[in-house]
């Protein structure tokens, strides 16, 4: 049941059917709820508005009238905002264990006793959108089921992710500083791997004190913190194929082609714009359905206002805002391949087909 509650949810989110708190209460959490066994009538085990010191939590799951297991918070999608912080201090007041954090689309899994920053006690980010069906009814299942939050396994089961988590953090932490190590020693296995492969493009063996020497000159090029800190860096991914074989329409010039007709632009952001326009004119609902689709972390994609698209930010939203069309607005601080992400939700959202349907070139 849950398998099929879920991919009727993810159908209603693309469509943009939950436009607040109430109706991802209703269209989304009770029902997810209801799925995993829960009893979402019985009002002494989901409790709703459950009472606190310095407000209300949206739903407290216990067994029949005990201590609540788990707090649950929910928010508009995407709008979680700061909503981590008054549920992590509502459940170390009352001593709950578990905290969820969600908007409908992202469920957020807290320890909030464990040690760490408000991201680190974060045990599972799930996203029902982009995370696959299979995975997405596991996560429930394994944290939020009735018989495993009351039997203490989802609880433990949270524990032991917690723990490998933290435990791929420290060796991510670690990484760089290994490396590091690795190019100031001019390790034995580095250099053997060094020469073999220079004998392997020019036909030449290097001796090991030559390809010592300049592993210990890379080594002092990265010894400053600014260098060290760029060893964290994850490589940058290759273009996606579907976005590489569409960047040579019409003989390389920026714009975009749907279905069929070219228009051309001179900018990204400028591309991002005029698709946006497009499928608005086709739809007059479209910029209603983006604009509730989760965005940037707390950016927005398109708002209503300058002012909405960078919370906290006014100097992006004075530099950095372009007015899409009367009472819209579209930021503009991306890069390219931020603004084929923008793209990509677009197409989803007015059911056009990327690559196909629509064809970029930035």
């Amino acid at each position: 049941m849950i398998r099929e509650t879920i991919d009727q949810i993810r159908a209603s989110l693309r469509f943009g059917q939950f436009t607040n708190e109430a109706s991802v209460s209703q269209g989304i959490v009770l029902p997810v709820l209801q799925a995993l066994d829960w009893p979402v009538f019985n009002t002494s085990v989901v409790t709703p508005e459950f009472s606190v010191e310095s407000g209300r939590v949206d739903y407290a799951l216990r067994e029949v009238e005990g201590r609540p297991k788990f707090f649950l918070e929910v928010k508009k999608v995407g709008r979680k905002g700061d909503g981590d912080r008054q549920l992590f201090q509502y459940a170390f007041h009352q001593g709950v264990p578990m905290a969820i954090l969600t908007d409908g689309q992202e469920w957020s899994f807290y320890l909030p006793g464990e040690e760490g920053q408000y991201e680190e006690r974060r045990v599972y980010k799930l996203d029902i959108l982009e995370t696959s069906l299979d995975e997405s009814v596991e996560r429930l299942q394994r944290y939020l089921k009735f018989q495993c939050v009351i039997s203490g396994e989802a609880l433990s089961a949270a524990r032991n992710d917690y723990k490998d988590a933290a435990r791929d953090r420290l060796i991510s932490s670690s990484m760089p500083k290994a490396w590091y190590a690795l190019l100031s020693d001019a390790d034995e296995l580095l250099v053997e791997l060094l020469a073999e492969k220079v004998e392997d493009l020019c036909g030449y063996r290097p001796d090991s004190d030559f390809c010592s020497q300049f592993i210990q000159t890379k080594a002092d090029l990265n010894s400053d913190s600014d260098h060290l800190l760029m060893l964290t860096d994850p490589p940058m991914p290759p273009q996606s194929e579907s976005f590489a074989s569409t960047s040579s329409i019409s003989g390389e010039k920026t714009g975009f082609s749907f279905r069929g007709q070219f228009h051309s632009a001179n900018f990204a952001r400028e591309v991002m714009k005029e698709v946006l326009i497009t499928f608005a004119k086709v739809d007059p609902k479209f910029l209603d359905s983006f604009a509730l689709r989760k965005h940037g972390k707390k950016r927005r994609y398109i708002a209503r206002s300058n002012i909405d698209l960078y919370p906290g930010r006014p100097d992006l939203a004075r530099d950095h805002a372009v007015e899409l069309m009367q009472g819209w607005w579209m930021g503009t601080n991306y890069g390219k391949r931020e603004f084929e992400k923008m793209i990509r939700l677009a197409c989803e959202v007015a059911n056009v087909e990327f690559g196909k349907d629509l064809i970029v070139s930035l």
